[in-house]
């Protein structure tokens, strides 16, 4: 276990954002993570986990408290059962399951992070969400002191959250659990139209697992969506805000509001999201509002690539990119009367 003072937390963040943590200890096993954790809540200290640091929007001034990296290792597969330990870098384990010839998670290639912060988010991507394969996520139990196997059906899986997300001071991941599918070295069935189309087949074909991430990964590159130190484009935490869900009768009045700005033959995306919801894209929303590709002027700036992600151009300030998600949101409201809801977790700052 490593610990260090008034270190920088900035470089362990997708943003290169934000200040210095009082103190950081770096965990490389189980036990000390545990360790870590019970130290920081029998001090009575605040505690900030960071994994892969790509879904984290520091303040400027830090954290006054212990940051706590999990770097964790173990990839473990025993047939189609795959364990990860929370510190493995999820987009290289997406690989060696597509190597070892398994599907499920193939298209969520590319995600940076680390697979102990999949489950927390729900993460997913191109029509694939880890909700889909987990198992059990084994966590520690800040309440009763105890390492815990929940199972998946305990999780809380929604779009993009969970109950992890839902008390994110109660559980610490430490392993997460999956079931993938042996289907003779092809993908699962594609589920997004964007992918389909991009290899030539149908929605719901298969095709070799090999393509698949391939594809998602040319596809992700091509939106600044796969991390390049070089890129400025990358240097965010990915989609910013999440796609708005409405009712029906929210969805309705969207509607009117888009014919109004945009006129009658305006179609804005729309997904059944189930028990009669609706889900509409967010980066639609974003362009529609005026807020293009490239859009600010200053060291915060909306993707050349992609309006759903917010970047630091090199010399940013946390609140330079707030500053740039607020008048996004404040815009997408007063054109559509939807509010956006932030993606990433904010630590000593909000919206």
């Amino acid at each position: 276990m490593q610990v260090r003072h008034d270190a920088p937390l900035a470089p362990l963040t997708t943003f290169r954002l934000g200040g210095p943590a009082r103190r950081l200890v770096t965990a490389t096993t189980d036990d000390e993570v545990i360790t870590a954790v019970r130290e920081a809540d029998d001090a009575g200290t605040p505690l900030l986990l960071i994994g892969g640091g790509s879904n984290l929007v520091i303040a400027d001034k830090g954290f006054e408290g212990t940051a706590l990296r999990i770097a964790t290792t173990g990839f473990r597969l025993d047939g189609t059962r795959l364990e990860l330990a929370a510190g493995e870098n999820w987009s290289d384990a997406v690989a060696r399951t597509v190597e070892a010839g398994l599907a499920g998670i193939e298209c969520m290639a590319g995600i940076p992070g680390s697979a102990g912060a999949t489950p927390i988010q729900n993460v997913g991507a191109y029509g694939q969400e880890v909700a889909t394969t987990v198992t059990e996520v084994v966590a520690y139990d800040r309440h009763t002191r105890e390492t815990v196997t929940i199972p998946a059906a305990d999780c809380g899986f929604s779009y993009r959250h969970s109950r992890f997300k839902q008390d994110p001071t109660r559980f610490v991941v430490l392993r997460v659990r999956f079931e993938l599918e042996d289907a003779g070295g092809l993908s699962a069935p594609l589920r997004y139209a964007e992918t389909a189309r991009a290899l030539g087949v149908e929605a719901g074909d298969r095709v070799p697992l090999a393509r698949a991430r391939e594809t998602v990964l040319k596809l992700r590159a091509g939106k600044g969506m796969v991390l390049d130190p070089e890129d400025h484009d990358t240097w965010s935490a990915g989609s910013f805000f999440t796609n708005p869900v409405l009712t029906a009768a929210e969805h309705e009045a969207f509607l009117r509001r888009v014919a109004e700005r945009l006129g009658p033959d305006a179609a804005p995306p729309a997904y059944p999201a189930g028990d009669g919801l609706f889900k509409t894209s967010a980066a639609w929303l974003i362009d529609k509002a005026g807020f293009t590709k490239g859009y600010g002027t200053g060291p915060a700036r909306i993707s050349t690539k992609h309006t759903l992600a917010l970047t630091n151009r090199g010399a940013a300030t946390t609140e330079d990119l707030l500053a740039l998600a607020r008048e996004v949101r404040a815009g997408v409201h007063e054109a559509f009367g939807v509010t956006l809801v932030n993606e990433p977790v904010t630590v000593g700052v909000s919206l």
